[in-house]
């Protein structure tokens, strides 16, 4: 089942990309404080990810954190020598934080996996985005098309976020 707004953010271990290389830490201990976006994935360096997905959060990275956004994280199942390569490759390493969901726990934790075994890829994330307070869902945001980047887009977000402080 997929979570939804109320619910706290399962507790699982993930790899994040640090500046001296990956490190394991809680889901909890990097989702869990604040106001935190975190966006889902199906691949790293996929075109709708590396064109306009990942580069959008970049992009808005400050207006975000002007808008009380303490966090920006993306996530993927992907290992997170992977996540650094793209995040160099993006230049992301500064304004997004990378997390690795290597064996996909979080994301069937989370109820959001995407079966692309028919691309050779295996299961893998849904396209997605969430606004977290603390580690709680405040609103979570599920692309119709894994393809497109419309409602988990770092614009859409921006503009919810801002109607909310209004």
């Amino acid at each position: 089942m997929t979570i939804s707004a109320g619910e706290l953010v399962p507790d699982v271990s993930l790899m994040h990309v640090a500046p001296d290389g990956p490190s394991s830490a809680s889901s909890r201990s990097i989702l869990g404080t604040g106001t935190t976006i975190v966006f889902g994935v199906p691949g790293a360096f996929s075109p709708s990810c590396s064109d306009s997905h990942l580069p959008g959060y970049r992009e808005l990275a400050t207006e975000l954190t002007s808008a009380g956004v303490e966090c920006i994280a993306c996530i993927a199942v992907n290992d997170a020598f992977v996540m650094g390569a793209w995040a160099k490759q993006l230049e992301v390493e500064e304004s997004v934080t990378m997390i690795s969901d290597g064996n996909g726990e979080f994301t069937r934790a989370v109820g959001l996996e995407l079966d692309a075994t028919a691309f050779g890829m295996g299961i893998r994330s849904q396209r997605y985005a969430a606004i977290l307070q603390d580690g709680v869902v405040r609103e979570l945001y599920v692309e119709p098309d894994p393809t497109g980047v419309t409602v988990s887009s770092a614009g859409s977000l921006l503009d919810r976020l801002r109607a909310t402080d209004a």
